[in-house]
């Protein structure tokens, strides 16, 4: 009898989660304000994909912020920091992923009409977080070349509820002998027709059209799906 009574307290969080995930959502559209979910593996070159894209859509003029999730410390908020957006760390203390309350609470005393772009560096794990909707507009799923060309068939779930995905540290490619053809293959099978940037944090290829892409979705907030 445990295991339906613990199905059932499941549902109703996660239903908690999705409404709470809603009214966020409305709140951002009426705000014209862009929220980003990026989730992933530990390693994969997360907080420096986030660096590279706030210091960019800084020298665009654009006004950003950032809220990072971490089951400990703050290492990571102070690192992207130093693009000079605001941000606020999450310390889950072993949850390994972040809900949409704990992401309401970190705003309640931001003006966010004062920004353009919110980003939520989730915590890295690659399972947890597809469950739970932080009330975002993109959810980004981000795949490293040091990884292997196989995470999209071993996790689909988190490429079946991503919007886009990008591939990380694509300087390091030709030294990690990844297979780029096969990784886009396994990507495209998993989530046909999912657009997909090439990036390196290091070199800066891939963000401009990394960022010309939220500067669209940007625009279409609040217009019909």
């Amino acid at each position: 009898m445990a295991i339906p009574r613990i199905l059932e307290v499941r549902t109703k969080i996660l239903k908690q989660n999705d409404e709470t995930a809603r009214a966020m959502r409305r709140r951002f559209d009426r705000l014209g304000l862009l929220v980003v979910n990026l989730v992933s593996s530990p390693g994969t070159g997360k907080t420096s994909f986030l660096l590279e894209t706030l210091r960019r859509l800084r020298s665009r003029g654009e006004s950003v912020a950032a809220i990072v999730g971490d089951l400990e410390t703050d290492n990571d908020a102070r690192r992207l920091a130093e693009s000079g957006a605001p941000v606020r760390q999450i310390m889950t203390h072993g949850l390994c992923h972040l809900e949409a309350d704990m992401v309401a609470q970190e705003l309640a005393d931001w003006n966010l009409v004062d920004f353009g772009y919110l980003f939520i560096e989730n915590v890295g794990n690659l399972v947890c977080p597809t469950s739970w909707d932080l009330g975002e507009h993109v959810r980004l799923a981000l795949l490293s070349v040091t990884e292997g060309e196989d995470k999209p068939l071993k996790y689909p779930g988190l490429f079946n509820t991503a919007d886009v995905a990008a591939i990380t540290k694509c300087d390091l490619a030709a030294a990690c002998e990844f297979d780029r053809d096969l990784a886009l293959a396994n990507i495209d099978s998993v989530r046909p027709g999912m657009t997909i940037f090439e990036t390196s944090s290091k070199t800066g290829s891939g963000f401009d059209a990394w960022l010309d892409c939220l500067s669209s979705r940007r625009a279409t907030l609040g217009q019909p799906a």
